[in-house]
Protein backbone atom coordinates (compact mmCIF):
# COMPACT_ATOMS: atom_id res chain seq x y z
CA UNK A 1 0.00 0.00 0.00
CA UNK A 2 2.72 2.58 0.68
CA UNK A 3 4.70 1.58 -2.32
CA UNK A 4 1.27 2.49 -4.51
CA UNK A 5 0.39 5.58 -2.36
CA UNK A 6 4.76 6.82 -3.30
CA UNK A 7 3.92 5.91 -6.92
CA UNK A 8 0.36 7.98 -6.82
CA UNK A 9 2.41 10.61 -5.71
CA UNK A 10 4.99 10.27 -8.28
CA UNK A 11 1.84 10.08 -11.06
CA UNK A 12 0.80 13.35 -10.04
CA UNK A 13 3.61 15.20 -9.51
CA UNK A 14 4.73 14.33 -13.25
CA UNK A 15 0.95 15.51 -14.33
CA UNK A 16 1.12 18.81 -12.40
CA UNK A 17 3.97 19.85 -15.16
CA UNK A 18 1.14 20.85 -17.37
CA UNK A 19 2.34 18.60 -20.33
CA UNK A 20 0.76 15.46 -21.73
CA UNK A 21 2.02 12.33 -20.88
CA UNK A 22 1.64 9.30 -22.97
CA UNK A 23 1.24 5.78 -21.29
CA UNK A 24 4.15 4.62 -22.35
CA UNK A 25 6.15 7.07 -21.04
CA UNK A 26 4.38 7.17 -17.61
CA UNK A 27 5.08 4.05 -17.34
CA UNK A 28 8.86 4.47 -18.18
CA UNK A 29 9.30 6.87 -15.60
CA UNK A 30 7.47 4.83 -13.05
CA UNK A 31 8.92 1.64 -13.86
CA UNK A 32 5.57 -0.06 -13.61
CA UNK A 33 3.31 -1.19 -17.03
CA UNK A 34 1.31 0.89 -19.15
CA UNK A 35 -1.89 -0.84 -17.29
CA UNK A 36 -0.91 -0.20 -13.83
CA UNK A 37 -0.13 3.66 -15.01
CA UNK A 38 -4.11 3.70 -16.31
CA UNK A 39 -5.14 1.84 -12.66
CA UNK A 40 -3.27 4.46 -11.16
CA UNK A 41 -4.77 7.07 -13.08
CA UNK A 42 -8.42 6.30 -12.04
CA UNK A 43 -7.42 6.21 -8.85
CA UNK A 44 -6.58 9.91 -9.07
CA UNK A 45 -9.92 10.49 -10.73
CA UNK A 46 -11.25 9.12 -7.66
CA UNK A 47 -9.87 11.57 -5.35
CA UNK A 48 -10.94 14.13 -7.20
CA UNK A 49 -8.09 14.79 -9.79
CA UNK A 50 -9.63 15.86 -13.47
CA UNK A 51 -7.06 13.41 -15.16
CA UNK A 52 -8.06 13.71 -18.83
CA UNK A 53 -7.11 11.00 -21.77
CA UNK A 54 -6.97 10.63 -25.20
CA UNK A 55 -6.54 7.73 -27.13
CA UNK A 56 -4.36 7.72 -30.58
CA UNK A 57 -1.10 8.19 -31.62
CA UNK A 58 -1.00 11.62 -30.28
CA UNK A 59 -3.21 10.19 -27.25
CA UNK A 60 -2.14 10.58 -23.61
CA UNK A 61 -3.04 11.94 -19.82
CA UNK A 62 -3.01 15.92 -19.09
CA UNK A 63 -4.20 16.78 -15.43
CA UNK A 64 -7.03 19.31 -16.20
CA UNK A 65 -9.00 22.19 -14.22
CA UNK A 66 -11.65 20.48 -12.15
CA UNK A 67 -15.40 21.58 -10.25
CA UNK A 68 -13.75 21.60 -7.05
CA UNK A 69 -9.53 22.26 -6.05
CA UNK A 70 -8.08 19.10 -5.34
CA UNK A 71 -4.94 18.80 -2.97
CA UNK A 72 -1.49 20.39 -4.97
CA UNK A 73 1.93 18.83 -4.62
CA UNK A 74 4.53 21.27 -4.36
CA UNK A 75 8.53 21.43 -4.27
CA UNK A 76 10.31 23.30 -0.69
CA UNK A 77 10.75 26.37 -3.41
CA UNK A 78 7.85 26.45 -4.50
CA UNK A 79 5.80 26.28 -0.89
CA UNK A 80 8.05 28.65 0.50
CA UNK A 81 7.20 30.88 -2.40
CA UNK A 82 3.47 30.43 -1.82
CA UNK A 83 4.01 30.66 1.87
CA UNK A 84 5.54 34.31 1.08
CA UNK A 85 3.23 35.38 -0.90
CA UNK A 86 0.30 34.29 1.05
CA UNK A 87 1.88 36.66 4.08
CA UNK A 88 2.59 39.52 1.49
CA UNK A 89 -0.90 38.96 0.09
CA UNK A 90 -2.95 41.43 2.61
CA UNK A 91 -1.11 44.75 0.88
CA UNK A 92 -3.07 44.42 -1.89
CA UNK A 93 -6.06 46.85 -1.30
CA UNK A 94 -8.54 43.58 -1.99
CA UNK A 95 -10.98 43.19 1.07
CA UNK A 96 -11.50 40.16 2.43
CA UNK A 97 -8.23 38.99 0.84
CA UNK A 98 -6.17 39.41 4.39
CA UNK A 99 -8.17 36.73 6.22
CA UNK A 100 -8.46 34.51 3.15
CA UNK A 101 -4.32 34.36 3.18
CA UNK A 102 -4.56 34.18 6.58
CA UNK A 103 -6.33 30.67 6.17
CA UNK A 104 -4.69 29.38 3.86
CA UNK A 105 -1.82 30.38 4.92
CA UNK A 106 -2.14 28.21 8.31
CA UNK A 107 -3.38 25.45 6.27
CA UNK A 108 -0.18 25.03 4.53
CA UNK A 109 2.46 25.99 7.46
CA UNK A 110 0.44 22.81 9.29
CA UNK A 111 1.33 20.60 6.26
CA UNK A 112 4.73 21.72 6.30
CA UNK A 113 7.75 19.83 7.09
CA UNK A 114 9.67 20.95 10.02
CA UNK A 115 12.67 22.28 7.73
CA UNK A 116 10.52 24.64 5.78
CA UNK A 117 8.57 25.49 8.06
CA UNK A 118 11.72 26.96 9.40
CA UNK A 119 12.50 28.84 6.12
CA UNK A 120 9.35 30.37 6.22
CA UNK A 121 9.17 31.47 10.12
CA UNK A 122 12.96 32.91 9.45
CA UNK A 123 11.73 34.94 6.92
CA UNK A 124 8.73 36.25 8.91
CA UNK A 125 10.91 37.19 12.12
CA UNK A 126 13.62 38.55 10.84
CA UNK A 127 11.70 40.76 7.85
CA UNK A 128 10.60 43.98 8.79
CA UNK A 129 7.96 45.45 6.60
CA UNK A 130 7.74 49.34 5.79
CA UNK A 131 3.92 49.41 6.30
CA UNK A 132 2.74 52.12 3.65
CA UNK A 133 -0.64 54.36 4.88
CA UNK A 134 -3.90 52.95 3.69
CA UNK A 135 -5.18 55.13 1.44
CA UNK A 136 -8.55 55.04 0.28
CA UNK A 137 -11.21 52.03 0.91
CA UNK A 138 -10.60 48.29 -0.02
CA UNK A 139 -11.73 47.07 -3.70
CA UNK A 140 -14.18 43.93 -3.47
CA UNK A 141 -13.08 41.18 -5.37
CA UNK A 142 -15.94 40.44 -7.19
CA UNK A 143 -15.95 43.85 -8.83
CA UNK A 144 -12.56 43.07 -9.56
CA UNK A 145 -13.45 39.70 -11.55
CA UNK A 146 -15.78 41.64 -12.83
CA UNK A 147 -14.25 44.46 -14.79
CA UNK A 148 -11.40 41.85 -15.83
CA UNK A 149 -13.84 39.72 -17.17
CA UNK A 150 -15.40 42.72 -18.94
CA UNK A 151 -12.00 43.59 -20.10
CA UNK A 152 -11.42 40.15 -21.25
CA UNK A 153 -14.60 39.71 -23.25
CA UNK A 154 -14.56 43.50 -24.45
CA UNK A 155 -17.85 44.18 -23.20
CA UNK A 156 -18.93 47.68 -22.36
CA UNK A 157 -19.35 48.65 -18.99
CA UNK A 158 -21.92 50.51 -17.00
CA UNK A 159 -21.14 52.00 -13.87
CA UNK A 160 -21.76 55.58 -11.08
CA UNK A 161 -18.32 56.90 -10.16
CA UNK A 162 -17.93 58.22 -6.97
CA UNK A 163 -15.27 61.35 -7.46
CA UNK A 164 -12.96 62.62 -4.86
CA UNK A 165 -15.79 65.58 -4.16
CA UNK A 166 -18.58 63.74 -3.17
CA UNK A 167 -20.70 63.77 -6.67
CA UNK A 168 -21.23 61.03 -8.79
CA UNK A 169 -21.53 60.25 -12.81
CA UNK A 170 -23.00 57.31 -14.98
CA UNK A 171 -20.59 56.34 -17.22
CA UNK A 172 -20.76 53.88 -20.02
CA UNK A 173 -16.77 52.56 -20.53
CA UNK A 174 -14.74 49.99 -22.90
CA UNK A 175 -12.88 48.86 -20.46
CA UNK A 176 -9.32 47.57 -21.71
CA UNK A 177 -7.14 47.13 -18.39
CA UNK A 178 -6.33 46.74 -14.57
CA UNK A 179 -3.41 49.11 -12.72
CA UNK A 180 -2.42 48.13 -10.07
CA UNK A 181 -0.16 50.60 -7.65
CA UNK A 182 0.33 49.50 -3.84
CA UNK A 183 -3.41 49.77 -2.53
CA UNK A 184 -4.71 51.12 -4.98
CA UNK A 185 -6.40 49.73 -8.24
CA UNK A 186 -7.22 51.45 -11.06
CA UNK A 187 -9.70 50.95 -14.61
CA UNK A 188 -7.96 51.99 -17.69
CA UNK A 189 -11.15 52.02 -20.37
CA UNK A 190 -12.39 54.71 -23.02
CA UNK A 191 -15.05 56.63 -21.82
CA UNK A 192 -17.80 56.90 -24.84
CA UNK A 193 -19.45 60.23 -23.33
CA UNK A 194 -16.28 62.03 -22.81
CA UNK A 195 -14.74 60.25 -25.96
CA UNK A 196 -11.20 60.08 -24.74
CA UNK A 197 -9.21 57.62 -22.49
CA UNK A 198 -9.54 58.09 -18.96
CA UNK A 199 -8.68 56.07 -15.50
CA UNK A 200 -11.32 55.42 -12.72
CA UNK A 201 -10.39 54.08 -9.10
CA UNK A 202 -11.98 51.02 -8.70
CA UNK A 203 -12.84 51.37 -4.88
CA UNK A 204 -15.31 54.38 -6.63
CA UNK A 205 -16.95 52.31 -9.04
CA UNK A 206 -20.14 51.02 -8.55
CA UNK A 207 -21.33 48.76 -11.46
CA UNK A 208 -24.61 48.91 -13.04
CA UNK A 209 -25.10 45.50 -14.94
CA UNK A 210 -26.21 44.44 -17.85
CA UNK A 211 -22.82 45.14 -19.37
CA UNK A 212 -22.47 45.02 -22.49
CA UNK A 213 -22.85 45.53 -26.12
CA UNK A 214 -19.23 44.28 -27.45
CA UNK A 215 -17.07 46.43 -28.78
CA UNK A 216 -13.65 45.85 -31.33
CA UNK A 217 -10.89 46.85 -29.25
CA UNK A 218 -9.17 50.30 -29.63
CA UNK A 219 -5.54 51.49 -29.68
CA UNK A 220 -4.31 51.79 -26.38
CA UNK A 221 -3.63 55.67 -24.81
CA UNK A 222 0.01 54.38 -24.68
CA UNK A 223 1.90 51.21 -24.59
CA UNK A 224 3.53 51.10 -20.83
CA UNK A 225 -0.06 51.49 -19.54
CA UNK A 226 1.50 51.64 -16.36
CA UNK A 227 3.48 54.68 -17.04
CA UNK A 228 0.52 56.38 -18.41
CA UNK A 229 -1.67 55.75 -15.31
CA UNK A 230 1.29 56.98 -13.25
CA UNK A 231 1.02 60.01 -14.60
CA UNK A 232 -2.58 60.72 -14.69
CA UNK A 233 -2.83 60.00 -11.00
CA UNK A 234 0.53 62.22 -10.52
CA UNK A 235 0.87 64.94 -12.60
CA UNK A 236 -2.04 65.32 -15.28
CA UNK A 237 -4.63 65.58 -12.23
CA UNK A 238 -2.94 68.67 -10.79
CA UNK A 239 -3.21 72.38 -11.68
CA UNK A 240 0.46 72.85 -11.38
CA UNK A 241 2.91 70.45 -13.19
CA UNK A 242 6.51 70.44 -13.82
CA UNK A 243 9.03 68.73 -15.89
CA UNK A 244 12.42 68.20 -13.70
CA UNK A 245 16.13 66.64 -14.83
CA UNK A 246 17.54 64.75 -11.47
CA UNK A 247 21.32 65.10 -11.81
CA UNK A 248 21.22 60.98 -10.34
CA UNK A 249 20.33 57.67 -12.28
CA UNK A 250 17.43 56.56 -11.77
CA UNK A 251 17.56 53.14 -9.82
CA UNK A 252 19.43 55.82 -7.51
CA UNK A 253 15.61 57.73 -7.50
CA UNK A 254 13.41 55.25 -8.28
CA UNK A 255 12.89 53.53 -4.54
CA UNK A 256 12.32 57.29 -3.28
CA UNK A 257 9.55 58.20 -5.84
CA UNK A 258 6.53 56.66 -6.03
CA UNK A 259 4.24 55.88 -8.88
CA UNK A 260 1.47 58.34 -6.74
CA UNK A 261 4.27 60.78 -6.57
CA UNK A 262 5.35 60.62 -10.20
CA UNK A 263 6.85 59.84 -13.23
CA UNK A 264 10.28 58.83 -14.22
CA UNK A 265 12.06 58.24 -17.14
CA UNK A 266 16.05 57.59 -17.51
CA UNK A 267 17.85 59.93 -19.54
CA UNK A 268 21.62 58.88 -19.16
CA UNK A 269 23.67 56.73 -16.73
CA UNK A 270 23.86 59.48 -14.81
CA UNK A 271 20.39 61.71 -14.86
CA UNK A 272 16.63 60.72 -15.06
CA UNK A 273 13.58 63.11 -15.74
CA UNK A 274 10.82 63.23 -12.99
CA UNK A 275 7.74 64.62 -14.11
CA UNK A 276 5.42 65.67 -11.16
CA UNK A 277 2.42 67.72 -9.96
CA UNK A 278 1.05 69.25 -6.87
CA UNK A 279 -1.64 71.87 -6.29
CA UNK A 280 1.13 74.63 -5.99
CA UNK A 281 4.00 75.16 -6.96
CA UNK A 282 5.38 75.35 -3.60
CA UNK A 283 4.50 72.21 -3.04
CA UNK A 284 6.81 71.23 -5.93
CA UNK A 285 9.66 72.91 -4.86
CA UNK A 286 9.33 71.45 -1.18
CA UNK A 287 8.83 67.85 -2.76
CA UNK A 288 12.34 68.55 -4.86
CA UNK A 289 14.32 69.59 -1.67
CA UNK A 290 13.05 66.37 0.40
CA UNK A 291 14.13 64.42 -2.43
CA UNK A 292 17.89 65.63 -1.69
CA UNK A 293 19.32 65.50 -5.47
CA UNK A 294 20.93 68.22 -7.45
CA UNK A 295 18.46 69.47 -9.96
CA UNK A 296 17.42 71.39 -13.38
CA UNK A 297 13.93 72.89 -14.06
CA UNK A 298 12.75 72.29 -17.22
CA UNK A 299 9.22 73.23 -17.41
CA UNK A 300 7.62 75.51 -16.69
CA UNK A 301 9.44 78.42 -16.25
CA UNK A 302 7.38 80.33 -13.56
CA UNK A 303 9.05 77.03 -10.63
CA UNK A 304 12.10 78.91 -11.51
CA UNK A 305 10.66 82.55 -10.83
CA UNK A 306 9.39 80.30 -7.48
CA UNK A 307 12.35 79.22 -6.38
CA UNK A 308 14.16 82.44 -6.55
CA UNK A 309 11.65 84.00 -4.71
CA UNK A 310 11.43 81.38 -2.10
CA UNK A 311 15.52 82.12 -1.67
CA UNK A 312 14.92 85.35 -1.32
CA UNK A 313 12.71 84.77 1.78
CA UNK A 314 14.88 82.75 3.24
CA UNK A 315 17.55 84.62 2.69
CA UNK A 316 16.09 87.72 4.66
CA UNK A 317 15.28 85.24 7.17
CA UNK A 318 18.87 84.50 7.94
CA UNK A 319 19.92 88.06 7.83
CA UNK A 320 20.23 89.44 12.05
CA UNK A 321 20.37 92.38 12.50
CA UNK A 322 23.06 93.35 15.12
CA UNK A 323 22.56 95.39 18.76
CA UNK A 324 22.76 99.12 16.71
CA UNK A 325 20.01 97.59 14.13
CA UNK A 326 22.28 97.13 11.09
CA UNK A 327 23.25 93.75 9.71
CA UNK A 328 26.68 92.44 9.91
CA UNK A 329 28.71 93.47 6.94
CA UNK A 330 28.70 90.52 5.09
CA UNK A 331 24.85 90.47 5.43
CA UNK A 332 24.57 94.25 4.45
CA UNK A 333 26.82 93.46 1.16
CA UNK A 334 24.72 90.31 0.24
CA UNK A 335 21.52 92.38 0.70
CA UNK A 336 22.77 95.37 -0.87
Amino acid sequence: MRETSARLLRLLSLLQTHREWSGGALAERLGVTPRTVRRDVDRLRGLGYPVHSSTGVTGGYQLGAGAELPPLLLDDDEAVAVAVGLRGAAGLGVRGLEEASVRALAKLEQVLPHRLRRRVGALHTYTVPMEREQHGTAVDPGVLTEIAHACRDRQRLRFTYHRHDGTESRRGVEPYRLVSTHRRWYLVGYDLDRIDWRTYRVDRITLRPPHGPCFSPRTPPAEDLAGWVSSGISTRVYPEQAEVLLRVPLERVAARVSPLAGSLEAVDSGSCLLRTGAHSLDLIVIHLLLLGYDFEVREPGALEVRMRELRDRLTRSLTRPDAHGEAPEGEAEQRA
